[in-house]
């Protein structure tokens, strides 16, 4: 069975972590004036791997029905996976808080509009992948240029965890507005695309109801979680060095107490937990702590860089590498042990191959188009 690309015009699982986030190349824009946070970017290194992994124990857990009953092994070998990414999301949108009020802010509308391009530029054309190869497995529940109309409005996600990204660009949005009215600009462009994103879901909805026409629901948006872990974590990341520094291990055991917590809910309340959930958050800040500016060596500094500026090209192709080699692989009768081993052996490939690929991507300078 297909367990990590959701068939396109079916309803979208409940989201997944994504990506290896898309802020690389504005991040870069404050190395002239900033020291570089090398940490950031080990940060969002570990976070693409935690994508993976994360959405790699969830095909194992869907492969059993989503109970140890249907295949113990798989499952908790599963479980035990997709808990352990589940710190990715919220540092993403830290990371995202951190480049747009600390690290690079944009200076107006301009600079804004072409952070934007860089991100909605390989959104369409992954879009566009992710339709083609549904229709060429057969997996699309309508024609191709219906998927592509309502993908626009993002009522539907060709793959499921392309969802980050309708939500990280209106956080950046509003953001940057804040940012700049706070340094005297008057944004009313910006403002009013954000009018429309606020007044579309409805407007959309009462459309529908007055004309009877099938509107497609219009999901560009963000919840309060995501906005809350985007400011947060931008205070969290510009804390001096002095003042996480000194007990960096002593977060170590509440993170490792935060995991096992995540691990049980998943469990004996619900699956997928919610990234609200107060035990995601203690989670994420335990990580975040353990690693805030953690000094990175020299010699490694610039392979951290390069791997880091293609994990957005990773995040985007990294499902249709797991969904061949979960649907190779995974079965609901594996051991603990076996089915342990396979996560690990899963993971590592899906992350050499996506990264291997945004890597030759950038080579090839196509990293405007592909992430």
């Amino acid at each position: 069975m297909s367990s990590t690309v959701s068939p396109a015009g079916a309803p979208a699982p409940s989201p997944s972590p994504a990506p290896a986030d898309p802020q690389a190349e504005e991040a870069q824009e404050a190395r002239p004036r900033r020291e570089h946070r090398y940490d950031i970017d080990l940060i969002r290194l570990l976070c693409s791997v935690g994508v993976i992994l994360c959405h790699t124990g969830s095909a194992f857990v869907n492969a059993v029905g989503r109970k140890p009953s249907g295949g113990s092994g798989t499952y908790w070998a599963g479980l035990a996976a997709d808990s352990a990414g589940r710190f990715a999301v919220p540092l993403f949108f830290a990371i995202a808080g951190w480049v747009v009020l600390v690290g690079a802010p944009p200076k107006d509308g301009a600079r804004l509009r072409q952070r934007i391009v860089r991100i909605a530029l390989p959104l369409a054309v992954w879009t566009a992948v992710y339709l083609a190869w549904g229709r060429w497995r057969g997996t699309n529940d309508d024609p191709v240029g219906d998927l592509a109309l309502d993908s626009v409005f993002a009522s539907v996600r060709p793959a499921y965890h392309l969802w980050y990204l309708y939500a990280y660009i209106p956080v950046i949005m509003l953001l940057a507005f804040a940012t700049m009215v706070k340094s005297g600009k008057r944004p009313w462009g910006l403002g009013a695309a954000l009018l429309v994103l606020a007044a579309a879901p409805s407007l959309f909805g009462d459309l529908s109801s007055v004309t009877g026409w099938d509107v497609p629901r219009f999901g560009w948006g963000f919840g309060p979680y995501q906005l809350i872990y985007a400011v947060l974590g931008a205070l969290l990341f510009a804390l001096p060095a002095a003042v996480v520094g000194k007990r960096r291990l002593l977060w170590l055991l509440p993170t490792a107490a935060a995991l096992a917590a995540v691990i049980a809910y998943q469990y004996k309340v619900h699956y997928a937990i919610p990234y609200a959930s107060v035990l995601v958050a203690l989670f994420s800040a335990g990580v975040l702590l353990t690693l805030h500016r953690l000094t990175v060596p020299e010699g490694l500094r610039p392979l951290l860089t390069r791997l880091a500026d293609a994990s957005f090209g990773a995040y985007m192709v990294h499902v249709l590498i797991l969904g061949v080699l979960t649907d190779l692989f995974v079965s609901a009768d594996l051991t603990l042990p076996v089915a342990a081993a396979l996560v690990v052996a899963v993971t590592a490939a899906t992350t050499l191959l996506a990264f291997g690929a945004g890597l030759l991507w950038a080579r090839l300078g196509m990293s405007r188009m592909l992430g």
